[in-house]
């Protein structure tokens, strides 16, 4: 027989019971979530003022008050300010190594990494630009690679003054190939590294799923590569003015190491450690 009266209304939990209960999470950085009420999905920028700055893939910002209204993965959540722990607690810089908090930048070594345009070293700072400061290193772009001897001449490298140069599209018979093989057998061989990535650009090391594609597309070699880029993805690309956009618009979606492909990886661990070399 059904007893309708057999429960205690009056026992712990009872306000409770029927209750959906939205968990919490901090607004820690990096963390991807949705804001229900505009769709708008993004990583978690900053906090500040019980304001949270989420930027979507294509290096939008939009700000939002902390609360509930948000989900992650496609679960509500109530974002909350992160603790001083989580705020200060990113144990790992962008290249993924152990970030070293409150310690000033070293004094410039006199070894210099050297790459071939502007946007490698934007990219290069961007992902390793803590762990360059913490060792005292400085990037310089050199315009491209032709005239790496005389550079190296004017240098004059040592083993107080090493050099290490980062090359595109370092792959057999190529041009680049060539000049790093002479600089491998020229009079500063010891204390110059030459090494390289096979990409015709540095912007194809970008993984290229940042940026919406499952594979970069192939551009025939009688159109400049990043034009032929930007043709294909429906990007302006008459003025350089919209190459340095389009390039913005990619790094925009770089955050860590892991936007990364491994080949561009590598090379610039390699490179790092030989300059920091005592």
């Amino acid at each position: 027989m059904d007893d309708r009266y057999s429960a205690d209304v009056l026992s712990p939990g009872w306000r409770e019971a029927g209750r959906i209960i939205i968990p919490t999470q901090e607004a820690v950085r990096d963390l991807v979530v949705e804001e229900t009420a505009t769709g708008f999905c993004g990583a978690v920028i900053r906090v500040e003022k019980k304001i949270v700055t989420l930027e979507d893939r294509q290096g939008k910002l939009r700000l939002f008050p902390l609360g509930s209204g948000f989900l992650i993965d496609g679960r509500p959540v109530t974002l909350i300010a992160p603790t001083m722990a989580a705020a200060l607690g990113r144990v790992r810089t962008a290249s993924g190594s152990t970030a070293v908090p409150n310690v000033p930048a070293r004094v410039a070594r006199a070894s210099r990494i050297f790459v071939e345009g502007r946007h490698d070293a934007e990219l290069v700072e961007k992902i390793w630009g803590a762990d360059l400061r913490l060792e005292g290193v400085v990037v310089e772009y050199i315009e491209g690679v032709d005239n790496l001897d005389a550079i190296l001449r004017e240098f004059r490298p040592s083993s107080a003054r090493r050099v290490g140069v980062l090359v595109d599209h370092l792959v057999p018979g190529s041009k680049e190939s060539r000049i790093a093989e002479a600089a491998a057998r020229g009079p500063f061989a010891a204390n110059v590294l030459v090494v390289g990535h096979p990409f015709v650009d540095v912007w194809q090391s970008v993984k290229p799923a940042r940026v919406g594609l499952t594979a970069w597309p192939e551009v025939p070699r009688s159109i400049e590569w990043k034009h032929g880029i930007c043709d294909a993805l429906g990007w302006p690309h008459e003025e350089q003015a919209d190459i340095a956009r389009a390039w913005q618009r990619i790094l925009g979606q770089v955050r860590t190491f892991a936007d990364l492909e491994p080949q561009l990886l590598g090379r610039v661990e390699h490179l790092i450690d030989f300059v920091t070399a005592e």
